[in-house]
């Protein structure tokens, strides 16, 4: 597994790095996001799906009460919120790992809830929030994911 870290001083920058998420995004990946509530999970995913150029990112919500949204695009992207869940046999029992094989991305909020049933490939990115408007990156990718963290690193300076 290759890691990468970077600050963004700004929502704007955040922003930016979503939605280079989204535009590098391919059929089949998954994005695990973690990281304290309120260290960005859903703001994050608003900008992945405004680079999978659906509708409009505003419109995504956070799934933690409904747990999953569906949102058609030419990349669908599959929503879930493992939050409310207790573990693995509940993310089963819902059916919910049959997504990471469907052909979309399924971006996944609280991901480490249910680590075991994951898929071996996978890009998780962890968020701490650092000010208001800043937030510190730790991204963390198996071999597919790699040419995506080395197109991130390219727009985002790396932070020790």
């Amino acid at each position: 597994m290759e890691s990468y870290t970077f600050t963004a001083h700004s929502l704007e920058q955040t922003q930016k790095f979503g939605h280079l998420l989204g535009a590098y995004a391919k059929p089949d990946f998954v994005y695990c996001l973690d990281g304290d509530l309120g260290a960005g999970k859903t703001t994050l995913t608003q900008a992945i799906a405004g680079g999978l150029d659906l509708d409009d990112g505003e419109y995504i919500s956070s799934p933690s009460f409904a747990i999953m949204h569906e949102y058609p695009g030419s990349v669908p992207l599959y929503h879930m919120d493992f939050y409310r869940l207790y573990g693995a046999d509940d993310v089963l029992a819902l059916g919910f790992d049959e997504y990471f094989f469907k052909k979309g991305l399924t971006v996944i909020e609280w991901s480490q809830r249910a680590p075991e049933i994951l898929p071996e490939e996978l890009l998780t990115v962890e968020i701490t929030r650092v000010s208001d408007n800043s937030r510190f990156f730790a991204l963390h990718a198996t071999p597919l994911y790699i040419p995506l963290l080395q197109k991130i690193s390219t727009h985002f300076p790396a932070t020790d």
